[in-house]
């Protein structure tokens, strides 16, 4: 993996920022004062966090020792190994600080939460200037952790204040060796691998090892950065008893764009099961308008008369879902 040494907040140029490989930025937050505290201690790096928590409740989950971090299914994948309940912050890290020695502890994860939400005032002190985009700021933390691979539509620029966590990265080409589990029952809404990344059963999952010649490893320390490009798969583990992750992510589409995800949902209902013929016709059909799309498949047609084959705008988006809905509801 591409790796910047020294790299400064003012590195953040957009070749980094919509570059389409990972690329891993050494010391980019290393003056955050939350880097700094966690440095001397976990404990202060915990004390710091809970400065700026005002009460708000959380999502938190919660395991027991025996999944060693692993959040992920049950053994029959009807249900998962973890309880996600909703808690307060405090109560959260208290439980981290008791178990920070303990090498068998449970576990306990706080995810995808919103900074400005739950620790208001924190970005005041600990923040990156990403020019005219507008992020989601998230923050992760807890102890030890493994999040099963798994792919997010943003681009997403992960910043490790607390603890050292490993990221394996897999191209979006790599879906097929990943042994990817349900599309509609995920731990946390997103579909991961089945693979145990500290276990894996070639037997079971052989492809994975065409995956693994793929992958891109980083581990980083208190201060670094990773910059993960849209799509690509991220497999993380945070290696201490106490982690923190502060991460922006952003779309390089306008925000009246659907999820695709919910294209591929559709897709599955309407093309899936047509017979072989009829598949390969509508093939032809997303390859001609969609994915090979470059402005010559409308080019006959006069521009007042192109419809929806005419430059997306927000207007005509709030139209097509209009009439999206409408065939739905039929």
């Amino acid at each position: 993996m591409r790796e910047i040494s020294g790299a400064t907040p003012g590195a953040l140029t957009d070749a980094i920022l919509t570059a389409t490989e990972p690329l891993v930025l050494r010391g980019l937050v290393a003056s955050w004062p939350l880097v700094k505290a966690s440095l001397r201690s976990q404990r202060e790096g915990i004390a710091y966090l809970r400065r700026f928590y005002r009460g708000e409740v959380v999502r938190a989950l919660i395991g027991p020792p025996e999944i060693a971090g692993r959040y992920f299914y049950n053994d029959d994948i009807s249900g998962f190994n973890f309880d996600a309940v909703n808690a307060r912050l405090d109560a959260i890290l208290d439980q981290v600080l008791e178990h920070l020695d303990d090498p068998c502890a449970p576990t306990f994860y706080v995810g995808s939460t919103t900074v400005d939400t739950c620790l208001p005032g924190f970005r005041d002190e600990n923040d990156l200037d990403l020019g005219d985009r507008d992020p989601l700021v998230s923050v992760w933390t807890g102890n030890r952790s493994r999040i099963p691979a798994h792919q997010d539509l943003p681009d997403n620029l992960a910043c490790v204040a607390a603890g050292r966590r490993r990221f394996t990265l897999f191209p979006p080409e790599q879906l097929s060796n990943l042994y990817i589990g349900p599309l509609d029952f995920a731990p946390a809404n997103q579909p991961i691998s089945l693979v145990d990344f500290h276990r894996p059963d070639l037997v079971k999952f052989p492809r994975f090892a065409e995956a693994m010649a793929h992958a891109q490893v980083a581990e980083l320390l208190p201060g670094d950065a990773i910059f993960m490009p849209s799509m690509w798969w991220h497999h993380i583990e945070g290696l201490d008893s106490f982690n923190v992750l502060i991460n922006y992510w952003w779309r390089q589409s306008p925000g009246y764009m659907d999820a695709p995800v919910n294209t591929l949902m559709h897709a599955i209902l309407t093309l899936r099961e047509l017979p072989p013929p009829q598949r390969l016709a509508w093939q032809e059909v997303f390859r001609h308008y969609i994915f090979e799309a470059d402005g010559s498949e409308a080019a006959h047609i006069p521009e007042p008369a192109r419809g929806v084959l005419g430059p997306l705008d927000l207007d005509k988006a709030r139209s097509m879902r209009a009439a999206i809905m409408q065939k739905l509801k039929r």
